[in-house]
């Protein structure tokens, strides 16, 4: 289930990674080179969410790459975009609670 708030930009396009699975992630926040990939998965038919936490930086090919690893001047951007991360996954969740609630 897609989230329509305006509070969380739609993601770029492009991003297909998901451990070789080719789906890509409900939503991708990013800061600078800092970005958080939100996956939702499903489970006894409620959906749960994961995020990635990557820096892209730019290998000596001059070709793209993603780390998991960060330094000083990036922990901000990462404590950041992990608030707004919980953000939108608190969002979600209560988003799919209340079709549920009403239905009761």
């Amino acid at each position: 289930m897609k989230n329509t708030s305006s509070r969380f930009p739609a993601p770029s396009g492009g991003n297909s990674r998901a451990g070789g699975s080719g789906q890509a992630p409900l939503r991708v926040l990013r800061l600078g080179r800092v970005k958080a990939s939100i996956w939702e998965n499903a489970a006894e038919d409620r959906p749960y969410y994961s995020v990635k936490f990557t820096r892209t930086y730019v290998d000596e090919q001059k070709q793209f790459k993603d780390s998991d690893s960060f330094g000083r001047d990036e922990l901000l951007l990462l404590a950041k975009l992990a608030d707004l991360a919980h953000t939108f996954v608190c969002d979600q969740a209560a988003a799919n609670a209340r079709p549920q609630e009403s239905a009761a």
